[in-house]
């Protein structure tokens, strides 16, 4: 379903994977459709807001659940515990699936399972397609590209590096340590690759998230707990959504 921010890079690593690995594939491009609604809703054109990157994710999610009832299947989603715990989705867009198959694994093992598949399961072209697509940088690609055709929509760029923010999470979740005391543990984990003012940064994008986030895990779809930490409103993590981010 490419969009206005999809990449050259990204759409060729999706076709020749699909190719390489057998499976068929259905293209359908969502620009005239998103572009018709904005004009419908009086969306200035050429602002890029999160209207404008909102409207992609959700037509999207239209087009996998009308598709999904045409021809008997459901929807699996895309997202996984990294983004769940930020709320780094389109509420009611990427957000919503008919089952969250990623939702207790972590961005950071996510990469880490693809690279072990490059290595490990597969040869020839589809490794390097998986290889490239772990060093491609992670993005929703809901805003245009660069000139030269570059992802400029960078999500760790935005909210810190992922690596950092499953540290806290699994510190937070897990064991219930205060921000300070993960402050301390991440300053001492990170300290040959990141800043201590980075660090904490970083800290304080994920308590602000996580907490003012809760109302997309609220209603979230159900998903298998793979891990020792899980989201879950229906099984692990009950939280009201106008808890307080802790000072």
């Amino acid at each position: 379903m490419p969009g206005p921010g999809t990449t050259d890079r990204t759409k060729n690593n999706a076709e020749t994977l699909t190719s390489a690995l057998g499976f068929s594939r259905r293209d359908i491009p969502i620009h005239q459709a998103v572009a018709g609604h904005l004009r419908d809703i009086g969306h200035p054109e050429g602002l890029h807001d999160l209207v404008f990157e909102n409207s992609q994710a959700r037509e999207r999610t239209q087009i996998l659940m009308n598709v999904a009832q045409q021809t008997g299947g459901f929807v699996l989603g895309t997202g996984d515990l990294s983004e769940t715990a930020l709320g780094w989705c389109t509420y009611n867009g990427d957000h919503m699936s008919m089952y969250h198959v990623n939702a207790s694994v972590p961005k950071t093992l996510v990469r880490h399972l693809v690279e072990w598949c490059a290595d490990t399961l597969f040869t020839g072209e589809t490794a390097s397609i998986l290889r490239d697509i772990c060093t491609t940088p992670i993005s929703p690609e809901l805003l245009p590209a660069s000139e030269g055709g570059e992802i400029l929509q960078q999500t760790e760029q935005i909210l810190g590096p992922y690596e950092l923010h499953d540290f806290f999470l699994y510190h937070s979740v897990r064991h219930g340590f205060t921000k300070e005391k993960i402050a301390r543990l991440a300053a001492a984990a990170f300290a040959s690759s990141h800043q201590p003012h980075e660090i904490a940064a970083c800290l304080e994008t994920f308590f602000r998230r996580f907490y003012s986030q809760q109302f997309k895990r609220s209603c979230m779809p159900d998903g298998p707990k793979v891990g020792s930490v899980a989201l879950s409103p229906r099984g692990d993590w009950r939280m009201p959504s106008d808890a307080v981010v802790p000072s």
